[in-house]
């Protein structure tokens, strides 16, 4: 009993001893008439009172029996260990306008977690630990004591040497793989533009790497499944660059915080980080692949509950992860052709709505995911996701809707709604998932949701590129609203061609406003990484009162002429952008080419998000009011165009010993900060940045934009080339 009382203090529920009898004898809440049940994390039984609480599932059989009134089961405090996803269907469904409402008891912190321990930690003489591993678990990611452990990874392997094939790969003798003990646990992860790959090594013989079926057919091309045809990111694609780094094996375990499995020894080794006592630490690693599945029910609300240690296990089997955009990806050996990816497939999620009408999920948890955190797909219908936090996810956090363009009245994605979210650091492992991603959808909501740090795309919705099946679909009417998205495309995970808020498909009556987006490809290293993309056959959208600075690339891009009758209008932002394409589209009243935000604008950033926040002020440009000249022009690219507020244009020297340009302040400045955008073709490299109080040079290739910290008196700055070659820049911008 002594237990039990604690378990009541946890939950704040203070009661009389006559009281307490009570609740043990009808837990029932008069006043509303519903019914309350109650689970704890060792709960058995089937009376699920507050001193006999039962199992989730004896909670959820217990509920089936009650009907005609709200029912309430309240998870004690505590972490509820599952083998196995807890299921609700129709039969677990509110009736007669009621509801079921699963939910934490007054203070308490229920997780429901698929994580496995990892005990039995021995010491090995080269500082790294070794632990056995249970039968049937596979740990693809370590956490300890709640941090994320990395898989050992190695350096990068230029295509030049890791040269890509539809059956291979070489590269075995340059990299040491050939003399690896066991380079069949180990994979290649490659990323191609916006794609993101992960095929394990199959076998080696001399040079030559052969990886498992049927992961590397799908990441490679000619298969007719990989998406439109003039694709060219697979890995044996023109635009294939190299293997990012090789990861999971021994030979590859030097840095703290890495670790090894040995799927033989059935054994993971680990490499402590400072501070790290291994004897003492909690070692989880994800198994159970769901954790609430809700399928076929309506009138159900979940809420305050965490998730974490879900699993993703495909991309550990043959199928490996062949990722086509956003987090989905190729599977199976064959399938119909398809242009337009309908067949793609999503990954697995902690929680998963299937056909669910009027579910509502709330001030819910998601942490430590091998995977993805909520999916609501096969026709789920006015139900909603809000106020719930992601963090450290190993694929995306939330995906809404369905491949299929034109899909049966019943699988059609309707009135659903993710709001007030806060999403950071998801895509950890698959870098080209999503903060959230929808489909084919109508009248979606995606409203103050705040993400930041994701490598790759903010908020996703439509699909289908131009492809004949999906050029008519159900897409209309989508909200995209007030959402703050900030460090988003981060450029040392090398994923290319997305944006913030990034979209596809004809969406009639589709509006994006009042967004906050700042710092999308900030210190990008090419002509892409984009604000708001209005890709492909995106028409019909209205882009307005939107506040979009500090981009790689384009504040809002639309530049396919199939792309038709799209409004950008009332935005501000601190650069152009070319005119939208395609027959009908304009832009009008934009504010462009600031270099402060007008107290308007600051409002609008500020309100934005979960929970509003900070704004990034710009910063006084200098450079603007000064003169450009150049040691030559190449063309029409002259001198000024690196101080038109435009980093979409650019100035361009001829090829010669010593080019250079250079902007006169007219006056001499005491200057803070320089950044140096590159032009489009990314030319300017190995630099020098002079000013009257000295030179600083710059190594390798200028970024979009390369930002120098410097405390100097100038009234020049003068950017050179010291050998031979070119100065190309789409903006110079000096602060004080």
């Amino acid at each position: 009993m002594k237990h039990r009382t604690n378990v009541i203090r946890k939950s704040a529920v203070a009661v009389t001893a006559a009281a307490l009898a009570a609740l043990v004898a009808a837990p029932t809440a008069a006043a509303s008439g519903a019914r309350t049940l109650y689970a704890a994390p060792d709960g058995h039984g089937t009376t699920c009172t507050v001193v006999r609480p039962c199992s989730l599932e004896g909670a959820r059989d217990r509920a089936r029996t009650e009907t005609g009134r709200d029912i309430r089961v309240l998870l004690e405090d505590g972490t509820y260990h599952l083998d196995a996803p807890l299921r609700l269907g129709a039969e677990d469904s509110g009736t007669d306008g009621h509801t079921v409402t699963w939910t934490a008891a007054i203070g308490a912190r229920p997780i429901l977690s698929g994580g496995r321990a990892v005990t039995g930690w021995t010491q090995n003489a080269d500082g790294t630990w070794t632990a056995g591993v249970p039968a049937g678990v596979t740990p693809r990611q370590l956490f300890i004591d709640g941090r994320r452990a990395v898989r050992a990874r190695g350096e990068a392997c230029a295509a030049s040497v890791c040269d890509a094939t539809k059956t291979g790969m070489t590269g075995a003798k340059a990299t040491g793989i050939a003399d690896w003990q066991r380079p069949t646990d180990a994979e290649a992860v490659i990323r191609v533009r916006w794609r993101n790959y992960h095929c394990r090594i199959a076998g080696v013989s001399d040079d030559l790497l052969t990886f498992a079926q049927p992961c590397w057919t799908n990441s490679a091309g000619g298969t007719n499944r990989t998406g439109p045809a003039w694709d060219t990111t697979a890995v044996d694609s023109t635009r294939y660059s190299g293997v990012a780094f090789f990861e999971n094996a021994p030979e590859l375990l030097d840095q703290p915080g890495e670790f090894v499995w040995n799927s033989e020894a059935r054994t993971v080794t680990y490499l402590p980080r400072e501070g790290e006592n291994m004897r003492r630490a909690k070692a989880l690693t994800p198994h159970t692949e769901q954790l609430l599945v809700v399928d076929g029910a309506h009138d159900v609300t979940v809420g305050g509950i965490g998730f974490a240690y879900a699993a993703y296990r495909r991309p550990d089997t043959d199928e490996g992860y062949a990722g086509m955009q956003a987090g989905l990806t190729l599977t199976g050996a064959t399938g119909p052709v398809d242009h337009a990816g309908r067949f793609y497939t999503k990954p697995s999620a902690a929680v998963t709505v299937r056909g669910g009408q009027h579910i509502s999920i709330e001030s819910a948890r998601f942490s430590h995911l091998g995977g993805a955190g909520v999916i609501l797909e096969a026709g789920t219908k006015d139900s909603s996701l809000s106020r719930s936090t992601f963090t450290d996810l190993s694929s995306g956090a939330v995906y809404v809707g369905d491949t299929e363009p034109k899909p049966d009245a019943s699988l059609a994605g309707e009135r659903n709604t993710i709001a007030y979210n806060t999403i950071t650091r998801s895509g950890v492992e698959y870098t080209d998932s999503v903060g959230i991603w929808a489909g084919y959808e109508a009248e979606l909501t995606v409203d103050h949701n705040s993400i930041d740090h994701l490598p790759y795309s903010g908020i996703s919705v439509g699909w289908g590129w131009n492809q004949p099946e999906a050029q008519q679909s159900v897409l209309r009417d989508n909200k995209v609203t007030d959402n703050r998205i900030t460090n988003v495309m981060e450029v040392a995970q090398q994923q290319h061609d997305g944006g913030a808020i990034y979209t596809q498909g004809a969406q009639p009556g589709t509006v994006l406003s009042g967004n906050y987006i700042n710092r999308s490809a900030f210190g990008n290293t090419e002509r892409d990484g984009n604000g708001i993309y209005l890709d492909e056959q995106s028409s019909h959208i209205t882009v307005e009162n939107n506040v979009i600075t500090r981009i790689g690339y384009k504040w809002v891009s639309n530049w396919a002429d199939y792309g038709i009758q799209n409004t950008a209008r009332a935005n501000w932002t601190d650069t152009a952008a070319p005119a939208l394409a395609g027959t009908g589209s304009v832009m009008t009243d934009n504010r462009t080419g600031l270099d402060r935000l007008p107290a308007e604008a600051l409002a609008v950033a500020a309100r934005a998000g979960a929970h509003g926040g900070p704004v990034e002020q710009l910063r006084t440009d200098l450079a603007r009011a000064g003169t450009a000249t150049q040691s030559s022009t190449e063309g029409t690219a002259g001198a000024g165009l690196a101080l038109d507020a435009d980093t979409n244009t650019d100035t361009r020297t001829l090829s010669e010993a010593g080019a250079w340009w250079q902007v006169d302040l007219g006056a001499t400045k005491h200057i803070r900060q320089i950044e140096i955008w590159n032009n489009s073709s990314t030319t300017t490299a190995d630099f020098d940045v002079i000013t009257d109080d000295g030179t600083v040079h710059v190594s390798g290739k200028a970024l979009r934009p390369t930002v120098l910290d410097l405390d100097s008196r100038t009234r020049t700055v003068r950017i050179a080339v010291p050998g031979t070659g070119r100065v190309a820049l789409s903006q110079v911008l000096i602060h004080p």
